[in-house]
């Protein structure tokens, strides 16, 4: 008598009818080409920009589907860096404005979001370390029998919002 595996024949099947969208959000390729476009010393010197993902987790969402988010943090390391630091941090945080709204819009997550570490090499040449928090959502949807798994952008920032009181 032969013996399979336990759980083998259920897996095959669900990974037989998983369909994957090629449409993925990647926030650490979409920050490189950020800083690519807007800094011209990691645009002339794509080597010294490093990019690691830390400390990440999934977390499932508890629902009835298999969805799940990433929460890890990004480090960004931009070797002998010698421009303008605030050129570099602005677009670093104008990328968080549109990539991570949820965290930059509230005060409590605000403050852990985006962190720093500079080592001075020389007077005019540093190395530099950023740190980001950042999520990123996948959303498992089931149709019969054929899963989709789908990386979702982050939602809108919310609009603000009006009371009007009577009386």
């Amino acid at each position: 008598m032969k013996l399979r595996p336990l759980g083998r024949s259920v897996l095959t099947k669900w990974t037989r009818s998983l369909r994957v969208r090629s449409e993925t959000v990647n926030k650490p390729q979409s920050l490189r080409n950020a800083l690519n476009k807007a800094v011209p010393y990691v645009r002339n010197n794509p080597d010294k920009l490093h990019l690691f993902v830390d400390n990440g987790s999934l977390v499932a969402t508890g629902a009835s589907s298999m969805s799940w988010e990433y929460r890890y943090t990004l480090n960004v390391v931009i070797e002998d860096f010698s421009g303008d630091q605030n050129l570099l941090m602005a677009p670093v945080l104008l990328w968080l404005s549109a990539s991570q709204p949820d965290a930059i819009n509230n005060p409590e997550l605000r403050e852990k979001l985006f962190t720093f570490d500079v080592d001075i090499l020389r007077n005019d040449v540093c190395d530099i370390s950023l740190n980001l928090q950042l999520t990123e959502r996948v959303l498992v949807n089931t149709d019969g029998s054929v899963s989709s798994v789908e990386a979702v952008t982050e939602p809108d920032e919310p609009e603000e919002m009006w009371t009007v009181k009577r009386g």
